[in-house]
This record gives C-alpha cells, structure tokens and sequence, in this order.
C-alpha cells in the first residue's frame, strides 16, 4: 500500500473546523491538542485520519515535511 501524498497537501490546506483551535491550518496545531485528540480518540472520519497523520510526523520529528509543504501550496 502507497501512502497518499494527496492526504499531505490536504493537511496543510485544512483548516480545523471546531472547537479551541478553530480557524488554525491542521499541520499548525500544537501537539498538546493532538494529544489530547489521541487520548480521547480521533474522530472516525477523514478530519480524524489528517488529525493523526498530522500527530505521527510531528512525534516523529519530521515537521519539515509539512513546512516545506505548507510553502509550496
């Protein structure tokens, strides 16, 4: 299985659609909040699949993937 660079992209034009962090670009939330997300449970749709996807690249370091995305699109 081949991941979905098109899911990468998305991440960094979506915005959050609710709640604290409502307005914020999702590969601009903090990872507390993600955290917290992961604690509770991630909704069981495509906003919680980003919303993980986002939490896995930034516990692993790997930040600038999104940066360098974010300044392309």
């Amino acid at each position: 299985m081949q991941p979905d660079p098109e899911i990468l992209i998305k991440i960094v034009k979506t915005k959050m659609p609710f709640g604290k962090y409502k307005g914020t670009l999702l590969c601009d939330l903090p990872v507390s909040y993600l955290e917290w997300f992961q604690k509770e449970g991630f909704p069981d749709n495509s906003l919680g699949m980003m919303l993980a996807t986002v939490f896995e690249i930034k516990i692993n370091g790997l930040q600038d993937i999104l940066n360098n995305l974010k300044k392309m699109y």
